[in-house]
Parts: C-alpha cells; sequence; structure tokens
C-alpha cells in the first residue's frame, strides 16, 4: 500500500514540475561544465549539474550547496517551489557569472576534478563572479547559513524588481525592448539574381518590421524597432522575407532570440546608471540556437546592451546582426 508514495497527491505533482522545469532547454546542460542531461540539482542554488559537478558540490558541505538528485531523491514542496523561482540554470548563471574575471574559463564536460573544484568554489564558495552588492561579507557568513543569506539576498533582487515593474491593469509588462537591426549578410536569393529583404520581429502579441529593402542581398537597415516585454515573455521570434509585389512574399530564413539572459541579468542589476562598464551576463552558443557566437550582455555607458550574430534557420544562407538595449519602466 505505502510502496508509492510519490504516486499520491502533491510529491507526483511536484516532481512534474520539477521534470517541466528540467525540460527546458538552458536546463539540458550543467550549469557548471555544460555536460548533456544533468541528472543532479543543488536544490538552495537552484541549478541543475552533472554527475562529475555533483562530487564537487557535495564537497561544499550543505549550508552552501545541498545536492538531490532529479530522479532518485524525495523533494519538498519548498524546495522544489525554489528551483522553480530560480527558474533555472540560466536565471541562476546571470547571477553567480554575472562577471567571471578575463584569464578565468569555465570548466568543459572533459576537465579535470581539480578545474571543476576551482571554477566552482569561487562561483559559489568564495562568491567571486557576483555583483558587490550581493555578496555576504565574512563577519555575517556563519557557516551554516552562508547559502541561505546569498539565495534570500537573490531572490528578494528578482521580487523587487518585478514588483516594481508592473502597470496596473491590461497586460503586465517589465519594460521594453529596443531591437536595432543592423545588416543581413549573404542572406538567400529569392527573385531572379536577389531579393527585397525585410526582418519581422513577433513577441507574443506584437510584431515589429522594418523597411524593406530592394535587390540586395547584403542590406544595411540600421533600423530601431521597439517590443513591451510582457511579464510571462517567450524569445523573440526573427523572420526574413522577400518582398514580392505580385505573389505571396517568400521566407528567407528564421530563428529564436532567448531574451531571458538579458532580462534576467538587467532586473537582477537594477538602476545600470550606477555601474560602470561591466558584462553582466551571457547567451551561449549551441547546437540548438543561432547564434554564430556567445553573446555577452553589458552595461555601456549606463545602459543593459547586447550584441547578436545570427546564422538564419530553415535556409541555405543568410546571416543577421542585431543589437538590444533593455529599458525598465521606471527610466
Amino acid at each position: 500500500m505505502n510502496s508509492h508514495p510519490s504516486s499520491l497527491g502533491r510529491p507526483s505533482s511536484g516532481k512534474r514540475r520539477l521534470k517541466d522545469l528540467l525540460s527546458q532547454r538552458d536546463n539540458r546542460k550543467c550549469a557548471d561544465c555544460g555536460a548533456p542531461d544533468p541528472k543532479w540539482a543543488s536544490a538552495n542554488i537552484g541549478v541543475f549539474i552533472c554527475l562529475k559537478c555533483c562530487g564537487v558540490h557535495r564537497s561544499l558541505g550543505t549550508h552552501i550547496s545541498k545536492v538531490l538528485s532529479v530522479t532518485l531523491d524525495e523533494w519538498s514542496d519548498d524546495e522544489i517551489d525554489a528551483m522553480i523561482e530560480v527558474g533555472g540554470n540560466a536565471s541562476a548563471n546571470s547571477i553567480y557569472e554575472a562577471y567571471i574575471p578575463e584569464g578565468v574559463s569555465k570548466p568543459g564536460p572533459d576537465s579535470t576534478h581539480e578545474e571543476r573544484s576551482r571554477f566552482i568554489r569561487s562561483k559559489y564558495e568564495l562568491q567571486e563572479f557576483l555583483k558587490p552588492s550581493l555578496r555576504i561579507t565574512s563577519a555575517a557568513s556563519k557557516k551554516h547559513s552562508l547559502q541561505a543569506s546569498l539565495s534570500r539576498k537573490i531572490m528578494d533582487s528578482f521580487r523587487t524588481s518585478a514588483s516594481s515593474q508592473k502597470l496596473e491593469g491590461m497586460v503586465e509588462f517589465i519594460g521594453m525592448l529596443k531591437i536595432f537591426v543592423l545588416k543581413g549578410t549573404n542572406l538567400a536569393v529569392r527573385d531572379m539574381l536577389s531579393s527585397d529583404p525585410y526582418v519581422v520581429l513577433t513577441l507574443g502579441q506584437q510584431k515589429a518590421q522594418t523597411t524593406v529593402i530592394k535587390s540586395n542581398l547584403n542590406p544595411i537597415w540600421n533600423e530601431e524597432l521597439m517590443l513591451s516585454v510582457p511579464q510571462d515573455y517567450g524569445s523573440i521570434k526573427l523572420q526574413v522575407y522577400d518582398h514580392d509585389t505580385f505573389s505571396a512574399d517568400d521566407i528567407m530564413g528564421e530563428a529564436e532570440i532567448d531574451i531571458q539572459p538579458m532580462i534576467t541579468s538587467a532586473t537582477a542589476f537594477g538602476d545600470a546608471g550606477m555601474f560602470g562598464n561591466m558584462q553582466i551576463g551571457k547567451w551561449l552558443k549551441s547546437h540548438d540556437n543561432a547564434l554564430l557566437e556567445d553573446s555577452t550582455v553589458n552595461i555601456v555607458d549606463g545602459k543593459v546592451k547586447q550584441a547578436i550574430s545570427l546564422k538564419l534557420q530553415n535556409v541555405e544562407s543568410g546571416e543577421l546582426e542585431l543589437e538590444l538595449e533593455w529599458i525598465s519602466l521606471d527610466q
């Protein structure tokens, strides 16, 4: 009778919620080394990790990292709620890896135990990559409460920025994005010898569109578009079309822009004008996104900006360059 307690009531739904979180794209790789298909998690930090990194986390002690198996261990509702509130690896890394000093590199799936240990201790125990306002001073760092204190400060940072940036009534927006569509390179031919390209950006129910550039496979738009970001935002869908006067416009490629790294790091830092120029986040190139190279989120002259180079998908050729700028509602 009692051999399957997890099949009753909330534990089952809790495990489902946890597995749904794990299935999200950013959580399919270890938060610390990028190894695929992590099966472990640090419940109090809010990240999914691989078996090799799990060993280092265990050596830190539970006051810093409480390691649980996603599939084998029993999770409390509070532990699952905490993981979901953090949002997984991308959200957590935008905080814990806010700026990694030059010369320090993340370990990879094949890194040695020593390389993992050095990086993971710097990241979580020594807090070397956090923004200064989130660091817990040694005087306040009683061993049993170090990570709990840090986690509270981080979550307070998320909650404060989320609650202070709502529009009452209608759709709740957390900010706006300026998207500078800069240029295209080696776009696909859709007419006799060339194409008449334009770009369409879609976020939720909103669409924004550039002008059409006639007969040009290497168009320069340098055009600014604007999208409001709802509280429940997803990726921006980007499509390039060839304008035709007498028939339906032909698709010339598409891509998705993951705006979570920018928004998570921007809201965590708050007023960017209070900080000097620095890197505060990163969207990593992977086999399942359209990035040509890693795309960093930076504070530049008091503004949060992100340069993005994309290889267009589902098309024979074509690349696109853009720059995003975050505008919070209280600016």
